[in-house]
């Protein structure tokens, strides 16, 4: 195959229809084998259980073209597990664990001719998801679903790049105590659209989310983990008292690379609103962005400015970044497992 003719350094973080998914349909207890196809659309009883009660989950993952010339995925075996976890507590069948890695070995396959070349700075962004299907109008789980995978070429989630953004304490609440903050379901991030576009319209890059029971500590964005280093220039990783932060891939990879690659001090701890004034670095991560640096928070008018500024990357998160994408880029020698090659 031969790439297809995109503008890959100046594409944004957008759809882009490509030449194949994959589907497979959960019913009478099993799923079946599954296809791929050309066919973009899906069509749906207007009594959908997905359309009636929002019951959906997601993944996110990426496929990049390794400094070798190998197309490669991140970890995927992880996606799959958390996506399992959401199936589970969303009353929905998992998809196997094997069959989703098949799945996206399948779809990137199919699509070589959207993986953006190496140091394009664009990667294919590859989405599976799972709904339910027949009709429900009584509250209750769906008794079919789809699992779909499509895959879309991309460039940096948050314009400009790694250039360090502005972010907001929100007034808003991400997810409530114990309830499905920590999985990848649909309706989180229903929850977060209007506290998104209102950040927007006041000129911030995200939402900063306090835990809902005290608001008091840092929990995480509405599409990132959150990251901080002390002024001892070590890691420290906000953990939410109610369970309620999305266990992030790039996170806890992060969270590896800095023991392992850097040798960093790593503390996984609860993290107040109040102490992050002394921190010197701070950063959103996720799949995504990987890492977007956060040069100023703004609490309700009252600024709060990091040491590493408005211009770059603090060095430690620079380090974070540059060893991650290193290791995923194929530069860097990886952990055991962390790299599934494709082609």
């Amino acid at each position: 195959m031969s790439k297809k003719d995109i503008d890959w350094s100046n594409i944004g973080f957008g759809y882009i229809v490509t030449d194949k998914r994959y589907v497979s349909e959960y019913k009478d207890g099993k799923w079946d084998d599954g296809i791929l196809t050309e066919d973009d659309k899906i069509v749906l009883s207007e009594c959908a259980g997905v359309l009636q009660y929002s019951q959906s989950i997601f993944e996110g993952l990426k496929a990049y073209t390794t400094e070798d010339g190998h197309v490669v995925t991140f970890r995927p075996n992880l996606n799959a597990s958390r996506m399992v976890d959401s199936a589970l507590r969303m009353e929905m069948p998992p998809f196997p664990e094997e069959r989703f890695l098949d799945s996206i070995e399948k779809v990137v396959r199919a699509n070589l001719d959207y993986v953006p070349p190496y140091g394009s700075g664009a990667t294919l962004y590859i989405r599976p998801y799972m709904f339910g299907k027949n009709a429900v109008i009584g509250v209750k789980p769906a008794d079919e679903y789809q699992y779909r995978v499509f895959v879309t070429p991309v460039g940096p989630y948050f314009k400009g790049g790694a250039k360090p953004i502005v972010v907001k304490i929100s007034d808003f609440d991400r997810a409530a105590p114990r309830d499905t903050g920590n999985i990848k379901a649909g309706l989180n991030y229903a929850m977060s659209l209007h506290a998104i576009v209102t950040a927007h319209k006041e000129g911030f890059a995200e939402n900063v989310y306090l835990d809902a029971a005290t608001r008091t500590y840092i929990e995480e964005t509405g599409g990132a983990n959150i990251i901080f280093v002390d002024a001892d220039g070590n890691l420290v990783v906000p953990k939410s008292h109610s369970d309620s932060i999305l266990p992030s891939i790039t996170r806890r990879s992060i969270v590896e690379v800095a023991k392992t690659y850097l040798g960093l001090k790593v503390d996984e701890r609860y993290v107040t609103l109040d102490e992050i004034g002394a921190f010197k670095e701070m950063g959103l991560c996720g799949t995504a962005a990987v890492i977007s640096p956060v040069g100023k928070v703004n609490d309700h008018g009252r600024e709060i400015c990091f040491e590493s500024g408005m211009e770059e990357m603090g060095p430690v998160t620079k380090k974070l970044y540059d060893t991650l994408t290193g290791i995923q880029m194929g530069h860097i020698e990886a952990p055991k497992g962390w790299i599934h090659v494709i082609e």
